[in-house]
C-alpha cells in the first residue's frame, strides 16, 4: 500500500471536521525530527528547541487553510520554521549577556563551575562536536550553512528564504565551511594535547 503524500493529507485535513487533529498528527510525526533539529541548530538553543518546534507546528496547523500547494508541504513547513527561528533569534538580540571575563562573575559563588572542560573534550562525540561548533558560529554564517548542509536547500532557495543575494549566500556558506573546518581542527588539537 502506498503511503499518503503530505499534500494528500493536507487536503484530507482541510475536508475533515473542525477540531480533528489526528491527520495533522501524522504530518507532525513525519517532520518533527527535522524541525526539532533545525530549531536547535538555527537558534543555538537546545533548551528552547522543543518549544520552538511545537510553535512551528501550531502555526502550520492554523495556517493550513491558506496552504495552496504552490510548493511542497515540506518546503512550506520549512519556511514557517525558518521565519519562526529567525524571529526568535531577533528577539534574543535584546537580551543582556554577561561576559565570562567580567571580574564580578568570579566573585559570584552560584556562577562558579568546577573545571570539567578537559574531561568533556575527551568524551565529546562527533555529534556533540558538531553542535558545539555550530553553537559558536554567528547567525550570519550558521543559518545558511545549516540550510545548505542539513536541509539540502539550493543556494537560490536559501537566497530567497533569507532575502539576501545569491552571491552573498555563496560567500556566507564558503566562509562558514572554512570557519567550521578551522574550529573542528582546533578541537582536534585540544583533544590531542590533553590525552
Amino acid at each position: 500500500m502506498t503511503e499518503t503524500s503530505d499534500e494528500e493529507l493536507v487536503e484530507q485535513i482541510k475536508e475533515a471536521m473542525d477540531g480533528d487533529t489526528r491527520l495533522f498528527g501524522e504530518l507532525v510525526v513525519r517532520h518533527q525530527q527535522r524541525v526539532l533539529a533545525n530549531c536547535r541548530y538555527l537558534t543555538r538553543s537546545p533548551d528552547d528547541a522543543e518549544d520552538l518546534a511545537q510553535e512551528v507546528f501550531t502555526k502550520a496547523f492554523f495556517a493550513l487553510p491558506k496552504f495552496e500547494a504552490r510548493s511542497s508541504f515540506k518546503t512550506w513547513l520549512q519556511r514557517i520554521k525558518i521565519n519562526h527561528c529567525l524571529n526568535y533569534n531577533q528577539k534574543q538580540k535584546g537580551k543582556i549577556h554577561v561576559d565570562v571575563d567580567e571580574p564580578a562573575i568570579w566573585s559570584e559563588e552560584e556562577l562558579q563551575v568546577a573545571p570539567k572542560a578537559i574531561d568533556r573534550l575527551k568524551t565529546m562525540t562527533q555529534r556533540e562536536r558538531l553542535a558545539y561548533i555550530l553553537d559558536n558560529m554567528n547567525d550570519t554564517l550558521r543559518v545558511p550553512l545549516v540550510l545548505r548542509e542539513v536541509d539540502g536547500y539550493s543556494y537560490q532557495e536559501i537566497s530567497e528564504q533569507l532575502g539576501v543575494g545569491l552571491s552573498a549566500v555563496k560567500m556566507r556558506i564558503k566562509r562558514a565551511r572554512t570557519a567550521f573546518r578551522e574550529q573542528w581542527d582546533e578541537l582536534d588539537e585540544q583533544i590531542g594535547s590533553v590525552r
